[in-house]
């Protein structure tokens, strides 16, 4: 690297006329400024006047004064100057040292600042390409390992020989790269993608252009519309071994957006030397500590607005840190490199093609958009009764309620506690009263008892996780208590379960007769065969500990696996030094595929959750003929496509409220729609102002659920005061008025792929100003939410982008676009604005969904500044499993234009005979005397009564227009 070589390989030629000299050389491709140049001939260095000229924007270097005479030989070497943020860190384990750093053949500086590598590189990787074979439909290559430049000092991190690169077309806007041992099978994801079929058409034109970098090895990928490079791996930090595997990337800007799960102070990441690991854990949310799920996707824009997304398909430890080069660099300890691009190019587009590939979000029944409530710590069944009538009374909207695992015996799964022997009447109660009902199960299994179905019938089927070569099922301590034991519960909750903790298994989803037996379990407890009265008819299954957590590390009786438990390379994780068994089972513990491959724990821990999600719902739909919904806390791409997500167990904190907007931001691009926070939080107390604040953004989560932690203050909207009441019910009011739209985004979602909690950067590309907005989001393209989160503010600074935009409760175009405003928020008030150009359905609410889905419906019509607007419908029974056939859902199309609505339906009855009975149109210039309704072409009798204002709103009442008939309305 950065050398010359100039070999005369014929030198008794001579130039009769006179001696031929190279003055000049002209350098192509130089990334950096050459400081220095030296010219040798036979090791001897010779002295020119060198004069070095650098272009920093075409990258080009010219260097004069030489006199290289032509037939002899020559080396020209060059310095260059490394920018610091060109610096790619050599030594990512902890406690770096110059001797550690020079043994692995890199340089060593230090810096002033802490985060710069004082370990980086400083030649290239040892890697070439060779074998190529390029064709419409993709690059197949191999790729060449230089044995004399191998960098590392043990077996489980040497360079492996035997690689491939494999490029595939599989969709103008999508493609995928490989990279594995083609001589060795090595672990590979077992999640199922949508893949298409076949390749691209030969014929059909790519937004891409992929370019092999021959040597050093390297993959370039260009956007062909306009030629910016967003993918460029030649980079000096290429390595492939079993246990360690690195790549690096420079990126198209400093706008990345994405990976997950952890705390994140701001949507966008900060490029400043971070670092961020993954690998699902226990963790509640902590800045920088690795969480409950695993997401190794990101988008990025690049500098004029385009959007590209990417997927790395893989499972292991893994750590990614950006840089602001930019560059990122991702470092895994097993697998292969499976890499999937999106091209776009908006960022909405990058989500759809991104869930096109690991699946739609799930379709949530319609009484899983109500409110919820729900606390770890019920006493008994008549409290959780009691918190029904009293928000009953306060006629607080309200559709689901909880149980946490208080409903248990000693925290067993699929039993029922003495002091919650009433909860079976209690369910089937509050059913009958348009409610639902939730509880909660974990996956694992005590081990202790003499009398316990569950597990017994688990050993029958074989479903635990046991030690290899062995029938040693791994134990470890959760949530179980032993039998025949007083708890003494004055005593901390881990204290409590290292005195009382039962032997707790895990069950290996993977299997098929652990499918099996998870079936049968939910099955008998929804049933309960043997005792009907004690069956409990629960709606919906929330599945939490499934990282898999565990109360102590590793397992009972210790790990035997030192060099997985404690990999040559651990990733930036939460308490590091502990290795991967902090708080979790050992990663030698042996599963199987459901084809019978076995599989280590150490590769497939971050899927435990998601090998438990689908087979959940399964189980929920069989029990309950509906759609149900699972609600579960550790994720993995593709996970959306059966469940739902809370951003796990956070604090009574007032930063919360933005890092919760962020979270569920991130969830949308990772295709999870059914998202959100504990309202109010869950450690700690809450208090007043808090919670006001907290339950008025959280009337806006998707997932919206009041959830708090044993031995901490009741904040249920019920327990502070009517002024309390009185703000809840008020914005919940909304939420539920604005159901048929938000049910109708979540449709979308599932159909379509698109978001549901929307960032402002996805309407509004265009506007380098909503790149950086988190402290805002968008229901879907048309709602704009400006929640106060910060304590004692009576005004928030909302950013209205560049639209005609119209106050929610006063109707009124509110006269201003593109720029910050300090808007009021008095602590009853959220800001609320509706986009002009859409047409947003609603519904006039109830204390549940049940009762609200029978009233009567209403049209908001916000005229854009070509006076149009547009919108569509969702609507079904709410409950039935699949969506498809024509006559059990309707599609409403809206559309606004020359003073004209038209509702085109496509011939769906609702049972309710729904209707259409009030329309408010937004944004109407001149005043407004009559209004008529047409069918078919002709005009038809209508009871409607028509009003118009000095706030430019046309309202008509009186309607009855029926859902799924087509209707056409004019005014003049």
């Amino acid at each position: 690297q950065n050398v010359l070589q100039m070999h005369a390989t014929h030198s008794n030629y001579s130039d009769p006329d006179k001696l031929i000299f190279f003055e000049e050389i002209k350098i192509f491709g130089v990334s950096q400024e050459i400081t220095s140049v030296t010219v040798s001939e036979n090791n001897v260095v010779l002295e020119y006047p060198v004069n070095i000229i650098y272009d920093p924007i075409k990258q080009v270097a010219v260097i004069t004064g030489l006199h290289l005479e032509q037939g002899r030989s020559y080396t020209v070497r060059w310095i260059q100057n490394l920018s610091i943020n060109e610096r790619f860190d050599c030594y990512p384990s902890p406690d770096p040292t110059k001797e550690k750093c020079e043994q692995l053949g890199c340089a060593w500086e230090e810096t002033s600042n802490p985060n710069v590598p004082p370990c980086y590189y400083s030649s290239a990787n040892p890697y070439s390409l060779k074998n190529i074979q390029s064709s419409s439909t993709g690059i197949v290559a191999d790729l060449s390992l230089d044995s004399a430049r191998i960098r590392a000092n043990e077996a489980a991190t040497t360079p492996i020989s035997t690689l491939r690169l494999e490029v595939t077309y599989h969709l103008n806007n999508m493609l995928q790269f490989k990279i594995y041992d083609f001589q060795n099978p090595r672990y590979e994801v077992p999640v199922p993608l949508n893949l298409p079929s076949s390749p691209i058409n030969p014929g059909q034109s790519r937004l891409y252009e992929l370019s092999p970098q021959i040597k050093p090895f390297g993959i370039q990928i260009r956007r062909n519309s306009t030629g910016t490079v967003i993918w460029d791996s030649s980079l000096p930090t290429f390595t492939f071994s079993d246990m360690f595997i690195q790549i690096s990337t420079r990126l198209a800007s400093q706008y990345l957006y994405g990976f997950g799960e952890a705390e994140q102070p701001t949507f966008r990441h900060d490029m400043n030397w971070h670092t961020w690991g993954m690998f699902t854990r226990d963790q509640p949310p902590t800045y920088k500590l690795n969480s409950y799920g695993y997401h190794p996707f990101y988008m990025a824009l690049e500098e004029d607005g385009n959007a590209h997304g990417v997927l790395l398909l893989n499972s292991n430890a893994m750590d990614v840190t950006f840089q602001p080069t930019p560059a990122l660099t991702y470092r895994t300890i097993g697998g292969i490199l499976d890499f999937y691009m999106f091209l776009g190019p908006t960022p909405e587009l990058v989500v759809q093609q991104y869930t096109a590939l690991v699946g739609r979000p799930v379709m949530p029944p319609y009484w899983s958009l109500g409110f919820q409530l729900c606390r770890y710590g019920y006493s008994n069944d008549s409290e959780i009764s009691q918190l029904v009538e009293e928000m009953k009374a306060a006629g607080i909207p309200y559709d689901v309620q909880y149980s946490d695992i208080d409903y248990m015996e000693r925290q067993l799964d699929f039993t029922l506690g003495a002091r919650f022997s009433g909860l079976p009447d209690l369910v089937n109660r509050i059913k009958a009263e348009g409610m639902r009902f939730i509880i909660i199960l974990d996956p694992s299994i005590s081990g202790n008892e003499t009398d316990y179905p569950t597990f017994s019938r688990g050993m029958e089927d074989d479903v635990f996780i046991k030690r290899p070569d062995s029938d040693e099922i791994i134990y470890s301590k959760v949530w179980p208590f032993l039998p025949n034991v007083e708890v003494n519960e004055t005593l901390p909750e881990q204290t409590q379960i290292q005195l009382y903790g039962a032997h707790a298994a895990f069950p290996d989803f993977f299997r098929n007769s652990t499918v099996t037996w998870w079936k049968r379990e939910i099955l008998e407890y929804y049933n309960n065969t043997n005792n009907t009265e004690k069956s409990v008819k629960f709606d919906g299954l929330w599945i939490d500990m499934n990282e898999p957590a565990a109360f102590m590390n590793g397992a009972i009786g210790g790990c035997r696996n030192d060099l997985l438990n404690n990999p040559p390379y651990m990733p930036h994780l939460g308490f590091r030094s502990e290795g991967l068994t902090y708080k979790t089972l050992c990663m030698e513990g042996q599963q199987y595929l459901s084809d019978g491959t076995p599989i280590r724990h150490y590769d497939v821990h971050s899927l435990y959750g998601w090998s438990q999600t689908k087979p959940t719902l399964d189980a929920l739909q069989e029990a309950t003929k509906e759609r149900g919904i699972v609600i579960t806390r550790s994720t993995y791409p593709t996970s959306g496509r059966w469940a739902g997500h809370w951003l796990g167990d956070n604090t009574a904190a007032w930063d919360q409220l933005t890092k919760s907007v962020i979270g569920m931001m991130e969830f949308s691009l990772f295709g999870i729609s059914y998202t959100g926070a504990d309202i109010c939080g869950f450690f700690n107390d809450s208090e007043y102002e808090l919670c006001v604040r907290w339950m008025q953004l959280g009337a806006f989560y998707p997932y919206s659920r009041n959830h708090n932690q044993k031995g901490t203050r009741r904040q249920d909207p019920v327990s502070w005061n009517s002024t309390f009441v009185d703000i809840s019910k008020n914005v919940l009011n909304i939420r539920y008025t604005l159901l048929p739209y938000f049910y109708t985004l979540m449709y979308d979602a599932h159909a379509q792929g698109s978001t549901v909690i929307r960032p402002v950067l996805h309407e509004f590309v265009e506007d380098r100003n909503t790149w950086d907005i988190y402290e805002q989001f968008l229901w879907g393209p048309a709602l704009l939410i400006s929640p106060v989160m910060h304590q004692g503010a009576v005004t928030v600074s909302a950013y209205l982008p560049n639209a005609r935009w119209y106050d929610y409760y006063t109707e009124e175009d509110i006269g201003f676009r593109g720029q910050f405003r300090v808007l009021l928020a008095p602590l009853e008030h959220i800001n609320l604005h509706i986009r002009g150009g859409y047409i947003l359905p609603w519904q006039i609410p109830a204390n549940t969904t049940f009762y609200s889905r029978k009233n009567p419906m209403g049209l908001t019509v916000a005229l854009d500044d070509d006076l149009l607007a547009e919108g569509h419908l969702y609507w079904d029974d709410g409950v039935q499993i699949g969506m498809y056939c024509a006559s059990c859902h309707s599609k409403t199309l809206l559309f606004c234009r020359e003073n004209d609505i038209t509702v085109l339906h496509d011939g769906y009855t609702d049972p309710n005979n729904l209707m259409f009975t009030d329309i408010k149109v937004l944004g109407v210039p001149s005043s407004v005397s009559q209004v008529t309704v047409s069918q078919n072409g002709e005009i038809i009798a209508s009871p409607h009564t028509v009003n118009y204002n000095d706030k430019q709103v046309l309202t008509i009442t009186g309607l009855q227009l029926q859902l799924g008939r087509n209707y056409n309305l004019q005014w003049s």
